[in-house]
């Protein structure tokens, strides 16, 4: 269990937990964050794309596992991002997929090593030891992005984010794109007028183009959404078809944030007075 003071650190040298297990028949080393740890994560599926969503420190910690898995991964490494660090999708409350990083330059994640690992999570049994992430590097490109970017400007991308038997697998091609994504995501801020910001990840085809998104309000997001998916279950026309619950959904989750809006309108205005 990480010290409370540490929950939120997502800087160099972060710990993380490893385990040896056997996929696809070849033995893999499982990385994965401690308990503890506060960074929360959900995925979906919109536009033909798929998005990791998080927060913005969500969105550091999953930039310095990219910038880490440039330097520290062996064949046959993975990164996993699994229970309790998913939640439903801040919009419908639909159930997160578990996210797998993958460095597809030196680790070949077969369809039956996807399907293994899917099936094995999550992981239950306690983990074999730990690692300290090292990250060198990363502060200072997240200090100064553009200096980074021009020093580094952005290759042709050749990395995909796809779905894999229940699975979302971010594979960078290559250390320079792992680093470049890690920067990108890194640097994603919700501190402005829309409350969100994003990053494209990956892709010489449409089909292998993800997105990074983040929320300022993402925890509240995925609070009003599991109300709101309730409140639509209780229904007793309730539909069982989530292409038609989904609308559903995102009518009464405007509602509720519309009317929580409101109230905290109201009584500003009454402190005012």
């Amino acid at each position: 269990m990480q010290r409370p003071a540490n929950a939120r650190g997502a800087g160099d040298g972060m710990k993380l937990h490893r385990r040896t297990v056997r996929l696809g028949g070849r033995e893999h080393t499982l990385i994965g964050l401690r308990p503890g740890t506060s960074a929360r994560f959900s995925t979906n599926f919109f536009h033909e794309t798929w998005h990791v969503l998080s927060d913005q420190h969500g969105s550091r910690v999953l930039g310095r596992l990219l910038w880490g898995l440039a330097y520290q991964s062996r064949p046959g490494t993975l990164l996993v991002i699994d229970r309790p660090f998913l939640t439903p999708t801040p919009f419908d409350a639909d159930p997160a997929h578990p996210i797998v990083l993958v460095p597809s330059w030196h680790t070949c994640f077969t369809a039956a090593a996807a399907r293994e690992l899917a099936r094995r999570l999550p992981l239950r049994r306690p983990p074999d030891g730990t690692v300290r992430w090292r990250t060198h590097g990363l502060d200072a490109a997240l200090t100064d992005p553009r200096g980074w970017f021009r020093e580094h400007p952005r290759e042709p991308e050749r990395g995909r984010v796809k779905r894999m038997h229940g699975l979302v697998a971010l594979l960078p091609s290559g250390p320079a794109e792992a680093r470049d994504w890690a920067v990108h995501v890194g640097r994603l801020d919700p501190r402005n007028p829309y409350g969100m910001d994003y990053e494209y990840l990956g892709g010489e085809c449409r089909s292998a183009v993800g997105e990074m998104q983040v929320f300022r309000d993402f925890r509240r997001r995925v609070s009003v959404a599991r109300r709101a998916r309730a409140d639509v279950l209780a229904r007793p026309d309730a539909p069982g078809d989530p292409a038609e619950l989904r609308p559903l959904v995102w009518d009464r989750h405007g509602e509720i944030t519309w009317a929580e809006d409101e109230a905290a309108r109201r009584r500003r205005t009454t402190v005012r007075r």
